[in-house]
């Protein structure tokens, strides 16, 4: 079933800080901050939400493809989704403009300083659904404001049902367009701090949000996730992973997961059980698309811990 991916292409530039920010950050200096990091460790990786959710959605075996703005430095980034035979008819490339891009600094004690360059995310208007794409089901990831709130209308006129992740992306809407979100979605999927805030803007609470939707999926990290689907509440244990080594991308994953299960017809626990195993796999490999477990490998690891074919 094909499924379309709505949401940021970015390139990550990560570096590493051998030492501690607490002892180059004076406190009482911090109104004349002035300071430099050296980082002889820099790797750039493929991200972005839409990036992630359909890289791992390829490797379940479903046909995604990415509605998304890039910049005219996007060529490696294309040639890669080429490679891996991921839709990208519906990505535009913008003039004058770089892929957006963050620049995450990290300390020993795990800290992290991070930029965020939007650069042709802040086009993602300039992108439009219509019936003719042909999804089946699609989701509304993190991207450029103005984006995000025309695709959840257009796929609502067409009758596409989608899932509305609005991710750190959240505090850019008031709460009568959060409830518009969640009006036009069929479901809504927040970790444990969107959805305290989602409750806070639109003043009501997930349980009353949650009879708007199909489903409004809650991820709690290592506590798990929690589905709440109409009148059922299903609790969903997290996935021991073999190695802890970066959570980066770690909710696209679980994402992906959950709109394999919805195009696939599974039920919900199955469809949490499948998310939660992805954000596993993740989280054991560096950034958020250097893990590539072949499909019979994921099916293994689902029964190995849930004791049932997938």
């Amino acid at each position: 079933m094909r499924t379309l991916i709505c949401g940021s292409i970015a390139y990550d530039n990560i570096m590493v800080f051998q030492g501690r920010f607490r002892e180059h950050i004076l406190p009482e200096q911090i109104h004349i901050l002035n300071v430099a990091f050296l980082v002889p460790e820099l790797r750039r990786e493929f991200g972005g939400c839409a990036g992630n959710i359909a890289y791992n959605l390829k490797l379940l075996g479903g046909d995604p493809f990415i509605m998304a703005t890039v910049g005219t430095d996007a060529g490696p980034y294309l040639a890669r989704l080429e490679q891996l035979n991921i839709g990208r008819s519906c990505i535009r490339e913008v003039a004058d403009t770089l892929t957006a891009q963050a620049f995450i600094t990290t300390d020993l004690d795990d800290n992290q300083i991070t930029a965020f360059h939007p650069g042709a995310m802040n086009h993602s208007h300039r992108n439009h659904v219509t019936a003719d794409v042909g999804a089946k089901v699609a989701i509304v990831a993190p991207d450029g404001r103005d984006g995000m709130l025309q695709h959840a209308r257009e796929l609502s006129e067409c009758g596409i049902p989608f899932i509305f992740d609005p991710g750190q992306g959240l505090p850019m809407f008031s709460g009568a367009e959060l409830l518009d979100f969640i009006d036009k979605a069929a479901y809504v999927a927040v970790n444990d701090y969107e959805g305290k805030l989602l409750e806070e803007r639109t003043g009501r609470s997930l349980k009353e949000l949650s009879r708007q939707v199909d489903a409004l999926i809650v991820t709690r990290g290592a506590e798990g996730s929690v589905i709440h689907a109409r009148e059922a509440t299903l609790e969903i244990p997290c996935v021991q992973a073999q190695e802890l080594v970066d959570p980066t991308g770690c909710g696209d994953a679980y994402r992906a997961g959950l709109l394999y299960g919805i195009a696939t017809g599974r039920d919900w626990r199955t469809t949490g059980q499948l998310a939660s195993l992805m954000g596993s796999l993740k989280i054991a490999s560096k950034g958020g698309q250097n893990h590539s477990p072949t499909r019979n490998e994921i099916a293994q690891q689902y029964r190995r811990h849930f004791g049932m074919e997938l």
